[in-house]
């Protein structure tokens, strides 16, 4: 069941999204060659504790999610978990994503950094990667169909020579990380739900995209999610409600909350 949010709910959102620009921010001020990602975890969990504000992500599911953000290095394309052993190195990429409750309200964001200088098909990858998120945030109209912004991230992504990932999509959120409806980042197929953007509805779009293919395998550890060739992959994310003046980035940084042209 799709639910529409009022004005004062997405001002609830959009504290829950400020909450959670500071943790991705404050994880790519200290993101360098030798850096652990379980450093990466202990900093967002510091911006939640002096926040007020909870994790959407620590305890959450079956087998529970054992910290407070997802950190998926070069390969892996999201749902990878934080780790003392795990060094990040020159010329890696790690994803980082965060989730934030506020009074019972989430938001959720993700960004793929570079660490130190990586190869230019890894920064090309990147950039690619954060514009497609753009691009599916531009579509989000109210009186379009959720459909148009997978079909608009794909057309973008394969122009680009790049592959995007289908096993994962993004999501409605709301009182829950993960409420209705789905939203691909691909055309949709005959006989898939296809709703239309209403005002007031608030959703995730997180384009994952591939170097390589879209095929994926999931580790022993039964969360993180990899590119089946080992080609790297990037994930980009943001929190948004479509409103009658156009999609509104609940988890932009800054006290505004931005809205996409």
């Amino acid at each position: 069941m799709i639910t529409l949010k009022t004005p004062a709910q997405i001002a609830k959102m959009r504290e829950a999204g400020r909450v959670v620009a500071a943790m991705l921010e404050a994880c790519r001020a200290v993101a360098r060659p030798g850096v652990t990602t379980a450093e990466l975890d202990r900093v967002a969990a510091e911006v939640l504790r002096k926040a007020g504000a909870t994790s959407s992500f620590l305890g959450y599911s079956v087998p529970p999610y054992p910290a407070t953000i997802c950190t998926s290095v070069n390969h892996e394309i999201v749902h990878g978990i934080p780790s003392p052993k795990r060094k990040l190195r020159e010329g890696d990429i790690v994803g980082i994503d965060a989730g934030a409750i506020v009074d019972g309200w989430h938001a959720d964001a993700a960004i793929t950094l570079p660490i130190g200088r990586v190869s230019p098909e890894a920064e090309r990858l990147l950039r690619i990667t954060a514009e497609a998120l753009r691009v599916g945030i531009a579509r989000a109209q109210v009186g379009a169909r959720i459909g148009d912004i997978g079909t608009a991230v794909e057309e973008f992504v394969r122009s680009q020579g790049f592959s995007v990932v289908q096993n994962y999509v993004g999501h409605g959120i709301g009182r829950a990380m993960h409420e209705d409806p789905q939203v691909p980042n691909y055309r949709p197929t005959r006989g898939q739900p296809n709703p239309p953007i209403s005002e007031g509805l608030c959703i995730a779009i997180e384009p994952m995209v591939n170097i390589g293919g879209p095929e994926t395998r999931t580790l022993a550890d039964r969360w993180t999610v990899v590119t089946a060739d080992q080609s790297l992959s990037a994930h980009f994310e943001h929190t948004l409600a479509c409103t009658a003046g156009g999609p509104v980035v609940l988890t932009a940084r800054g006290e505004g909350a931005a809205v996409a042209a």
